[in-house]
């Protein structure tokens, strides 16, 4: 694989060390009160936990992992594990005074305090201003989503949309909640909350690289309406039989990436993708902040260890010249392009651009135009705080390619890892789907997330229109929100009656319920190929996938106060999640339905 990647990175390594099990409690000092929502962050692995009603929390560290507390309001403690499994923990009580930090140097001026011991426990220097913690202001933006509302058949059979395969959402999601702060509702998009987790579709067996499968049962959220599951699996390519891969690193190094959470996180986890390298491959890494160069030329990945000594060489500091380094990054993969290889630029960042072209339609000007070359774009979001999802969403749509947020290293790991193929090989590119409802039996249907992946009808069989991507072994699962025919419901409006369209519904087709069409083009191709897939009107029993899926969605709504969760309650979604995660190996769904107990809306 030839790589050519640009990234933000920061040096952190991984051990062999023994794990040990860290509990305690934490309390102010003052009063001994128990201290709720404290992050508790092993700053090695990165790995966090938060403090229970009690003040209580329990997380997984080495000895000589430093473990670090922090609460708004309170200086925040460092401390490093020694012998003991039992850690409690006092925090002094100090409102913070925020800082302006000059956007164009992104440096902050920290003036330290001495070390102190905190019943006997070595407690690390932590930043102070005048004897208070600086803050930086939070600018984290999300592009505003106007939720799917209900179509009505007669008038609108036809549904179409992009696929999505991007998982930034939950991940993000999932930091908010661990840090005990309030979810944005524009920080949902609930299909990647629902593509986080994996489903029980087969494998293709046709000529085609991606199967469907389909499910239409009951609604858990309302009982007179259905709601349609889709799954589309693409074909899992053994790493052996993948094409070698031409790989630029786009890494940012701007002085936004200086924090445990980013350019460390970052670097540990490209060490991940590295170890998955063959010979055949190259990597080439690309560093931009102030200004851009090429860190590493195009290089083997065979040679691991030139790979991660250039990795963890990388420093922090200065404004973001985000732009030019796409530039570069795209010129160095185009240079060294593998025909019928893997062409791909990896981009790593905060989002958080501020020199040059950088506004959102400017980024998507400039990676619309560099998309022609072939070259796909893999997109790594880090960090929080000036997070920008929006831009990193629009790089990843109009770059051919996918969008991850990385918030631990087990996501990493999962990304990076398990998921490697699916991350950096693309089995099918423009992959787009198109629903015709049967008026016999449809009254009005919604599509639940994908605001943002919506197309024209005649997008459809149009091959200039760009569409989502589907990696080796990814799968895609929409839902759809159905009113039969018949049913009274209190979210469709009357429309009066055409003049001079009569729709009679066809008798010939009365038994099914819609037609799904979908296209894709193989990824040197500039044809589409089209699948069609026709879905009975009987409704089955759900199984736990299906039951699963609807309560992700149900959680989307209920984040996003959504009018159409028709009342359903937070104990409700919690019970149908808990009691459908049925197979669950790597314990994802069982950390959701932990993750979603702990969260409070208000």
């Amino acid at each position: 694989m030839r790589i050519v990647l640009l990234l933000l990175v920061l040096c952190s390594s991984w051990t062999n060390a023994q794990y040990l099990t860290i509990s305690g409690r934490v309390t102010d000092t003052k009063n001994n009160k128990a201290l709720v929502g404290v992050l508790v962050t092993n700053k090695f692995t990165q790995v966090t936990a938060i403090t229970d009603q009690n003040g209580n929390y329990s997380i997984k560290a080495a000895i000589g992992n430093t473990l670090r507390f922090t609460l708004e309001e309170y200086h925040p403690v460092e401390i490093v594990v020694q012998h003991s499994t039992k850690l409690d923990v006092q925090l002094d009580h100090n409102p913070p005074q925020v800082l302006h930090v000059d956007e164009l140097s992104e440096e902050v001026v920290q003036v330290y305090a001495p070390p102190r011991k905190i019943r006997g426990v070595s407690r690390t220097s932590t930043p102070v201003l005048g004897n208070r913690i600086p803050v930086a202001t939070n600018t984290e933006r999300y592009a505003k989503i106007v939720e799917n509302g209900f179509q009505q058949v007669r008038y609108k059979p036809l549904s179409t949309f992009s696929i999505d395969v991007d998982k930034a959402s939950y991940s993000n999601m999932r930091r908010m909640i661990n840090n005990g702060t309030k979810i944005p509702k524009d920080a949902i998009k609930v299909e990647e909350l629902i593509n986080y987790f994996t489903y029980n579709y087969k494998q293709p067996e046709s000529k085609h690289p991606i199967s469907i499968a389909t499910t239409l049962s009951k609604a858990p959220w309302n009982k007179d309406h259905q709601l349609l599951k889709i799954g589309l699996q693409g074909k899992e390519v053994p790493l052996e039989h993948l094409p070698a891969s031409n790989l630029v690193f786009l890494i940012d190094v701007s002085g936004s990436m200086n924090a445990p959470n980013k350019l460390p996180l970052l670097k540990s986890a490209l060490k991940v993708l590295v170890e998955k390298l063959r010979p055949i491959d190259k990597v080439a890494i690309v560093t931009y902040a102030g200004s851009v160069r090429e860190v590493l030329p195009p290089t083997s990945g065979g040679d691991k260890q030139t790979i991660i000594a250039s990795l963890e060489a990388l420093r922090a500091g200065g404004s973001t010249a985000g732009s030019a380094g796409i530039k570069l990054a795209y010129e160095t993969a185009e240079e060294h392009f593998i025909k019928n290889g893997n062409n791909r630029v990896i981009i790593a960042t905060d989002g958080d651009f501020n020199v040059g072209p950088y506004t959102d339609n400017e980024m998507e000007e400039l990676i619309t135009e560099k998309r022609k070359s072939g070259v796909f774009l893999s997109c790594l979001g880090f960090g929080m705080g000036n997070y920008k999802d929006s831009k990193m969403e629009i790089l990843a749509n109009k770059g051919n390619g996918n969008y991850a947020y990385i918030d631990t290293m087990q996501e990493a790991q999962r990304i990076l890892g398990t998921e490697f193929g699916g991350t950096i090989y693309t089995i099918a590119k423009d992959v787009k789907l198109q629903l015709e409802f049967n008026p016999a039996q449809v009254q009005a249907y919604r599509l639940i997330g994908y605001e943002n992946r919506l197309l024209e009808d005649e997008d459809f069989k149009d091959d200039t229109k760009d569409a989502g991507e589907l990696g080796s072994g990814h799968t895609v699962t929409a839902l759809y929100e159905i009113i039969p025919v018949g049913v009274h419901s209190k979210y469709l409006k009357d429309i009066d009656s055409l003049k001079y369209t009569k729709v009679t519904p066809s008798t010939d087709f009365k038994d099914e319920l819609v037609t799904i069409k979908f296209r894709y083009k193989k990824p040197g191709a500039a044809k589409s190929k089209e699948v069609v897939h026709t879905v009975g009107s009987t409704v089955e029993k759900s199984d736990a996938d299906f039951n699963f899926a609807a309560a992700v969605a149900m959680w989307g709504m209920y984040v996003r106060e959504s009018e159409y969760l028709n009342g359903a309650t937070k104990d409700q979604i919690i019970a149908l999640a808990d009691g459908n995660k049925a197979q669950d190996p790597q314990g994802y769904r069982a950390e959701f339905v932990r993750l979603i107990k702990s969260y409070h809306q208000n």
